[in-house]
């Protein structure tokens, strides 16, 4: 009996269950500790469904990695959305992308802290990362516009970046043991970024 066609809805509903299922086993497992096969018995289908689906694991692999970067984009515009002060742009960024990661550590991880298998990244993981950097950079270029952040808007975005990716990597690795908690570190790892790079008070004539 020939396989009934499957509709772009059933296609689309499907690839997204998979993808969200195999984002959480990667990020707990590693992509080389997954397989197809591990992938279709948590989803409780046939090994072989998945090839009505997708092309192969690498086709997973990129599904997830792009949906990572999606999501991240997103959080980030959402977090700053109708917020025009630069500055508090950035701080509500910062939180916007604390919640990120703690609601979606596994997409997070994906981004931040798993190898990437050696090939390329899709293009569609290109386009929503450059889209989460813009979110970043176009706060600190508007601070530097209004000249209350100083320097090269590249340099001083990836120190955010780095600043704040290392508060969250040691929390989401239960590394804050030591008398203070993420919530006790956020606001004053943003309020010292903000301060290292505010322009210095014109020198005074005596």
């Amino acid at each position: 009996m020939p396989r009934t066609a499957l509709t772009q809805d059933e296609i689309a509903a499907f690839r997204t269950r998979a993808v969200d299922v195999a984002m959480r086993l990667f990020a707990d497992h590693g992509y080389e500790g997954v397989t197809l096969r591990t992938i279709a018995a948590e989803l409780g289908v046939s090994p072989m469904t998945p090839y009505r689906y997708f092309q192969g694991k690498d086709d997973i692999v990129e599904s997830v990695r792009v949906l990572a970067y999606e999501r991240f984009a997103d959080a980030s515009e959402a977090a700053v959305a109708g917020i025009d002060d630069p500055l508090d742009r950035l701080r509500a960024l910062g939180h916007g992308i604390a919640r990120f990661a703690l609601e979606q550590p596994h997409a997070y991880r994906h981004m931040f802290e798993l190898a990437q298998p050696g090939t390329p990244p899709p293009p569609g993981q290109i386009e929503e990362a450059g889209r989460g950097w813009a979110v970043l950079r176009a706060a600190i270029v508007d601070a530097m516009a209004l000249g209350r952040l100083a320097g090269d808007p590249d340099t001083v975005a990836h120190l955010f970046w780095a600043g704040l990716h290392g508060l969250l990597a040691l929390h989401l690795a239960h590394k804050l043991v030591i008398g203070r908690t993420l919530d006790d570190l956020l606001d004053p790892l943003l309020d010292g970024l903000t301060r290292g790079h505010t322009p210095a008070p014109p020198e005074r004539n005596l």
